[in-house]
């Protein structure tokens, strides 16, 4: 299959899938943005509220490394059973399967175009000015999304082969939550320390990077971030062989689970 084609195809799923998601909910499209707002304030509430966490410009602290983490979170999650889902298409249509990964993702892509637009908003009415720097929020968007694909395209693999894959992926995000600088400010913890987990866990970095930006308070390690798009993109370069290559194994696996 073309390039163009495979891209066409999965955007068409996407929307195809969105507007059946929409066509069930009373609030509709309303709930792309209501969802990770309730999310946010719940934490803000236990965080800011009842335990009186001093950071100053809190919601938005929080928001700048809640958002992007929700968004690798719901990816990776919906991703992950997406091949599984689809057993029925498998079964008619001789189709790539990392169709299904990627649409899935696409999904989230749509919804989370209003959410950052609504981060961007909040974080001016906060005092936080756009400046040059935030051009610089392109290529973390870009690094994001292949540490998603990639992260899904593995998962969605797995969980084609044993669904208990599903728990330990629950699991995980639950601890990536709690590690990735999400409720906290990553420079604060001593060095040796802050170095093993920007390098073990790249959605710390990225969580600590949009804050950064957003908050106007430098420039994140653009060498980090180069090196980890070439690993993210290798990695997927991977599995994509991966996929070709094991297209009819995956096909009869899932039909006969």
């Amino acid at each position: 299959m073309k390039l163009h084609d495979f891209i066409i195809l999965v955007d068409t799923k996407a929307k195809m899938s969105l507007k059946a998601e929409a066509s069930r909910l009373y609030l509709s499209f309303l709930w792309w943005i209501i969802e990770p707002m309730l999310f946010v304030l719940a934490f803000y509430f236990v965080f800011s509220v009842l335990l009186k966490v001093r950071q100053e410009d809190f919601l938005i602290f929080l928001m700048c490394a809640k958002i992007p983490y929700m968004w690798f979170s719901k990816a990776v999650t919906s991703a992950a059973g997406s091949i599984v889902a689809n057993r029925g298409i498998i079964s008619q249509l001789d189709i790539p399967k990392i169709l299904f990964p990627y649409a899935a993702i696409q999904v989230t892509v749509y919804k989370e175009i209003p959410v950052f637009l609504l981060l961007a908003a909040l974080c001016v009415g906060y005092g936080y000015a756009p400046q040059v720097e935030w051009l610089w929020l392109i290529p973390l968007i870009v690094a994001l999304y292949l540490l998603i694909a990639g992260f899904s395209l593995l998962c969605a693999l797995l969980v084609c082969y044993a669904d208990d894959v599903r728990m330990l992926i629950n699991m995980l995000m639950l601890f990536l939550m709690f590690t990735s600088g999400i409720f906290f400010d990553i420079s604060t913890i001593d060095a040796p320390l802050r170095d093993y987990l920007l390098l073990f866990n790249p959605l710390a970095f990225l969580c600590d990077a949009f804050r950064v930006i957003f908050m106007n308070k430098g420039m994140y390690d653009v060498e980090h971030l180069v090196w980890l798009m070439l690993f993210c993109t290798v990695f997927i370069g991977v599995f994509h062989m991966i996929y070709s290559h094991m297209s009819r194994t995956i096909a009869a696996r899932v039909v006969n689970a």
